[in-house]
C-alpha cells in the first residue's frame, strides 16, 4: 500500500511470516514465535519454584518395583533363616534323645525330689555336729531298719495266711454251697466246689505250662527292684552332694542375675521339701487312722497292716489299692462281713484324703491351692502315669515360683497409668 514501509524479514508480518496467521507459539498458548525468552526467575521450570505438586502415589510398574524393594529390606537375611533352621533341628534332636531316655530322666527327677525332701533332716543332724555324709548314712540306716521291721512284722503272717487260704479253698467252697441263701444256691447250681477242686488239682500243671508267663512276671518284678535300687542310690548321691549342686546351679545364671537366681533356687527347694514333708504327713495320718480302724474292727495283724497302708499311701494313684488289698483279704479270711466293712472303710478314707486332707496339707506345704493340687496330680498322672503323679506337685510348685518372680511381680510393681 502507498505510504507504508516494508516490514523487514523475521518480523511479524514480514516475508518469513507469510501472513498466514498466528505462529506455532500462539497455537500452543505460549509467546509468539520469535519473542525472546524471558530472563530471570521466570526462566526456571515450574517444578523448581514453590512446593512440589501433591498427587496420588505412583501406580504401575514403578510402584511394583518399589514394593518388592521394601519387602526385600524387611525380610530377614538368609543367615538368619540358617540359624533358625539349625536351632530347630538341634531342638528336635534333643527332644528325640530325651524321649528315648525318658525312663532314666524320670528316675533322676524322682531321686532329686527325694534328696531335696530329705535335706531338712540332714541339716538337722548336721546341727548336732555330724558331717553331711554321716547324717546321710544315719537317715539311710533308719530307712533300712524301718523296711526290715515292716517285712518282719507283715511278711511271715501274710505267707501263713495265704498258704492257709490255698489249702482250705475247697473246704470254704463246700461250706458256702451248703448255705440256704442266694450264695448257696448259686454255688449249687454252678457246682462251684467241684470246679474249685479241679482247679486246685490242675494248678501244678498249669504253672508248669505257664513257664514263659512266670518268667515275664519275674522279669517285671526284677525291673521294679532294679529301678528302686537305682533311685535309692541316686538319692543318696544327690543328698550327699546337694550343696555343691546348688552352687553349680547358681553359676548358671549371669552375674547380674545370680542373686535372683539363688533366691529362686531356695524357693524351689523349699517347695519340694514341703511336698515331701506334706506327703509324709498324709501317709502318717493314713497309717494311724487305718491302725485304729483295724484294731476297732478286730482285724488280725492290725499293726503291720496299718504300717503297710501308710507306706503304700506314699505311692500316687495305685498306693490306695496296694494299701487296702492285704487288709481286705485278711478281713475276708476272718469273716466275709468284716472284709466288706474293711473295704468300705478304705473307700471312705480315700475320698477323705483325696479331696479334704491332701489338698489342705499341700496348700500349706507347697503353696498351691486345693484345686491346683488336684488338677496338677490328675494332669501328671495322665501324662506319665505313676511317675507323673509323683512329680506333678513339685514341678507345679517350682513353675509357680518362677512365674511369680519373673513375670507377675514385675508387673505388680509397674506404675498404674
Amino acid at each position: 500500500m502507498p505510504g507504508m514501509e516494508p516490514v523487514p524479514a523475521g518480523q511479524p508480518g514480514g516475508a518469513d511470516d507469510q501472513g498466514t496467521g498466528p505462529g506455532i507459539g500462539d497455537l500452543r498458548g505460549g509467546a509468539p514465535a520469535g519473542t525472546p525468552a524471558p530472563v530471570g526467575p521466570a526462566s526456571v521450570g515450574p517444578a523448581s519454584v514453590g512446593p512440589a505438586p501433591v498427587g496420588p502415589a505412583p501406580v504401575g510398574p514403578a510402584a511394583a518395583v518399589g514394593g518388592r524393594d521394601e519387602w526385600r529390606r524387611r525380610w530377614p537375611p538368609v543367615a538368619y533363616w540358617a540359624r533358625v533352621t539349625v536351632a530347630v533341628a538341634l531342638s528336635l534332636t534333643v527332644l528325640a534323645a530325651a524321649r528315648a531316655v525318658q525312663h532314666i530322666l524320670v528316675m533322676v527327677l524322682i531321686s532329686i525330689v527325694i534328696a531335696v525332701g530329705l535335706d531338712p533332716a540332714v541339716q538337722a543332724l548336721q546341727r548336732l555336729r555330724l558331717s553331711r555324709s554321716m547324717a546321710t548314712s544315719v537317715i539311710l540306716l533308719g530307712v533300712v531298719l524301718f523296711v526290715a521291721l515292716f517285712v518282719a512284722l507283715l511278711g511271715p503272717p501274710m505267707v501263713r495266711q495265704v498258704t492257709d487260704l490255698a489249702q482250705h479253698i475247697p473246704q470254704y467252697a463246700d461250706e458256702l454251697s451248703k448255705r440256704d441263701d442266694a450264695i448257696g444256691r448259686y454255688f449249687q447250681e454252678h457246682d462251684v466246689p467241684a470246679a474249685v477242686q479241679n482247679f486246685v488239682a490242675d494248678l501244678p500243671a498249669k504253672i508248669a505250662n505257664s513257664f514263659g508267663t512266670i518268667l515275664g512276671v519275674a522279669g517285671r518284678v526284677g525291673a521294679v527292684i532294679f529301678n528302686l535300687v537305682t533311685v535309692a542310690t541316686l538319692s543318696i548321691y544327690f543328698l550327699t552332694s546337694l550343696p555343691r549342686l546348688r552352687h553349680s546351679a547358681r553359676l548358671l545364671f549371669p552375674p547380674g542375675r545370680r542373686v535372683q537366681g539363688e533366691w529362686l533356687l531356695d524357693q524351689a527347694v523349699s517347695r519340694i521339701g514341703g511336698y515331701v514333708s506334706g506327703n509324709l504327713i498324709t501317709s502318717g495320718v493314713c497309717a494311724v487312722t487305718t491302725l485304729t480302724a483295724l484294731l476297732v474292727m478286730r482285724v488280725p495283724f492290725a499293726v503291720p497292716l496299718g504300717m503297710w497302708a501308710g507306706v503304700a499311701d506314699l505311692i500316687p494313684q495305685v498306693g490306695a489299692y496296694l494299701g487296702a488289698a492285704p487288709a481286705v483279704l485278711i478281713g475276708l479270711l476272718d469273716s466275709p462281713v468284716k472284709g466288706i466293712i474293711v473295704l468300705v472303710y478304705f473307700v471312705l478314707y480315700q475320698q477323705f484324703e483325696n479331696y479334704l486332707l491332701a489338698p489342705r496339707v499341700m496348700r500349706h506345704a507347697v503353696d498351691l491351692s486345693p484345686a491346683a493340687v488336684i488338677i496338677s496330680t490328675l494332669v501328671g498322672g495322665s501324662l506319665l502315669g505313676f511317675a507323673g503323679a509323683l512329680l506333678a506337685l513339685p514341678i507345679a510348685a517350682t513353675v509357680k515360683v518362677v512365674l511369680t518372680e519373673l513375670w507377675l511381680r514385675p508387673r505388680e510393681e509397674e506404675p498404674t497409668p
